[in-house]
């Protein structure tokens, strides 16, 4: 039988969810050295941070999103779950789907 989750644990998952489920985002991205996430027990949410008064996600968009309403929706999704702030950080876009079918060559 495996633990029950903690407060902490079910937020991040929860927030990753609905920032995955937003139109125009691809994936979460955990930074560039890798140190975006929730750390818990044996296991970490990638791109989100939980913090005191908010949160922190940082995502990849898909190449044709719009910047500000994806980052707008970001915080529609996010802002009930965590009842205050949501950060949301640019960190990439996807390369368009035609240029990974054409680069090799």
């Amino acid at each position: 039988m495996s633990p029950q989750p903690g407060p902490a644990q079910s937020l991040a998952d929860a927030v990753r969810e609905a920032v995955l489920a937003v139109d125009g985002v691809a994936d979460t991205h955990t930074g560039t050295f890798g140190e975006v996430g929730t750390y818990l027990p044996g296991r970490r949410v990638p791109g989100v941070r939980l913090r005191p008064g908010g949160a922190e996600v940082h995502v990849v968009l898909e190449w044709d999103a719009p910047v500000g309403a994806t980052a707008d929706a970001i915080r529609a999704a996010t802002a009930s779950l965590t009842g205050a702030t949501v950060d949301v950080v640019i960190q990439d876009v996807a390369a368009p789907p035609d240029a990974v079918a054409g680069s090799r060559r």
